[in-house]
């Protein structure tokens, strides 16, 4: 007699209750299994916050599924028997349990879901509901068009979930989007929330331990790892948020400010993208703070964007076009990404801020992220494989499905334009707006081509100059082209000369 009728991978971004998987399993004949391996936490250099909070959150997620009276088979990285890899851990535990069917919901990365269905293994695939688009209808609104649009798939989206909508389908207060509201950069004595943090229990600590003795050659430190491991304590975050930041969200949610890793974010990526939150709730949860009263129609469209517009969109975006998506490098850029990208040793306030509490919290938001340390990779011509890697590496939030279109796309523009419409560059002036960095920093942002001169200022310039046979053709492009046009020739070739003489000094191992 079978002992085993299904068999259910539950992978370590999948830790939901609802997951489709997981639906209609039997707890006297079905089987779970979640394992811990080494390929997956090293195949890049992951922050060892980031292995603490998926291994911690996998073995209370395995805890709470026995306590429904499921039966669970957990696998410890450090097992004897751990084969290493998940198609390995699975193609042995059908070998032992001989289940009648393994089921699985898809993955969050192309690599390892190809790996999957190339293991010998007949797997019932489930698409992943957590999401409000599904690849095939992604699949289906991308059909037949050069270059896709964030805003257009966000307006189906707002549409597909009624969320601020008025009943005559429009959008509440007039417009789908408040973007321009949300530019404000932080005034003085502006004080955000203070960060909720949660302490270690004895299933984190043990975690914890592993991980100093198994990754201890990985940057970023683990010591102040604070983060929600259960679906209790992130809903716990959540709220915290919801009464505390939403409403300064709208408006700062652009601005940086020194030693302020957190502003008024949420903070719940990492716990969304594992399973710890739903997204359905938390869209539902800022609407109902809107029409409550207690938050600003800017704070509550701007934080539903980001997760039914952006977050979906990319998903939708990677998986259209994996895996010859990974190989995009339109500008054609070789250099190495520079040693304080992992160290933070930089003359730069800016990307020593930024850097530095990467490092610290596994954590930077989106605008440190895309016009900090991915401006900075942008000007200097860094290949994207190697900034792509950094971000997976680097963010607890960061796996292949999101990292992969917002580096490669967004941060880099290595896929030529097809999910953005122009580069995110920019010059040291845009930082100087929107924080407080260079008031500290060793270089003057009001400064071009001096010694002492912000490196953002000539890379900017230096940058547009090599790409002009490029970007000269982008309408969106049209004004900086006219401003370089305008300069004269000995400014023109300061800024060349500076900006060679910054890519030099990258080129020959040395910081900025």
């Amino acid at each position: 007699m079978k002992t085993v009728n299904r068999l259910c991978l539950v992978l370590g971004d999948q830790l939901s209750f609802d997951l489709a998987s997981l639906q209609g399993l039997d707890r006297e004949r079905d089987t779970v299994l979640l394992v811990e391996v080494m390929e997956e936490a090293s195949h890049v250099p992951h922050h060892p916050q980031k292995i603490v909070l998926v291994f911690s959150a996998m073995r209370h997620f395995a805890q709470a599924l026995q306590a429904q009276g499921f039966r669970v088979q957990y696998v410890r990285l450090d097992d004897p028997q751990n084969t290493g890899a998940v198609p390995s851990e699975l193609q042995r535990w059908h070998a032992l349990l001989k289940p009648d069917e393994l089921h699985l919901t898809e993955c969050g990365d192309w690599r390892l879901e190809h790996s999957l269905r190339d293991c010998g293994l007949p797997i019932h695939w489930h698409s992943d509901s957590r999401f409000l688009c599904t690849r095939a209808e992604f699949a289906d609104w991308a059909a037949g068009k050069k270059q896709l649009r964030m805003e257009y798939f966000y307006r189906e989206m707002r549409r597909k979930s009624r969320l601020l909508l008025n009943g005559d389908g429009t959008p509440v207060g007039g417009a789908w989007n408040f973007d321009a509201d949300n530019r404000k950069s932080l005034p003085k004595g502006v004080k955000p929330p203070y960060p909720l943090s949660f302490s270690a229990d004895p299933v984190t600590q043990q975690v914890l331990a592993l991980v100093r003795e198994r990754f201890a050659s990985h940057y970023g430190a683990v010591d102040d790892f604070n983060y929600p491991v259960t679906h209790a304590d992130a809903q716990a975050l959540w709220q915290y948020f919801l009464d505390f930041g939403l409403a300064g969200f709208g408006d700062y949610q652009d601005a940086m400010a020194i030693d302020e890793p957190f502003l008024f974010h949420a903070r719940i990526s990492a716990a969304l993208n594992i399973g710890l939150l739903d997204l359905r709730q938390l869209c539902s949860d800022v609407e109902s703070a809107y029409w409550a009263g207690s938050v600003a129609l800017n704070a509550a469209e701007g934080f539903i964007r980001q997760l039914i517009g952006w977050r979906e969109y990319v998903r939708g975006v990677y998986w259209l076009k994996m895996p010859d998506y990974a190989e995009g490098n339109s500008f054609g850029n070789t250099r190495p990404l520079p040693e304080f990208y992992w160290t933070g040793e930089t003359q730069m306030n800016c990307m020593r801020q930024a850097i530095g509490q990467s490092l610290k919290h596994a954590y930077a938001h989106h605008i440190q992220r895309l016009m900090v340390t991915g401006n900075f990779a942008l000007l200097a011509g860094i290949a994207p494989s190697e900034i792509c890697e950094w971000y997976l590496a680097i963010y607890m939030d960061a796996f292949d499905w999101v990292e992969l279109p917002n580096t490669l796309g967004m941060v880099m523009h290595a896929d030529g334009g097809y999910l953005g419409s122009k580069p995110y560059c920019a010059s040291g002036q845009y930082i100087k707006r929107m924080s407080d960095y260079c008031r500290d920093c060793a270089y003057k942002v009001s400064e071009s081509t001096t010694d002492n001169a912000c490196p953002f200022n000539a890379l900017y310039w230096h940058f547009l100059m090599r790409h002009g046979n490029l970007l000269r053709s982008n309408q969106r492009m049209g004004m900086l082209y006219k401003n370089l046009d305008r300069m004269p020739e000995a400014k023109q070739q300061a800024l060349w000369q500076r900006g060679q003489m910054l890519l030099d000094t990258l080129d020959n191992g040395q910081s900025l």
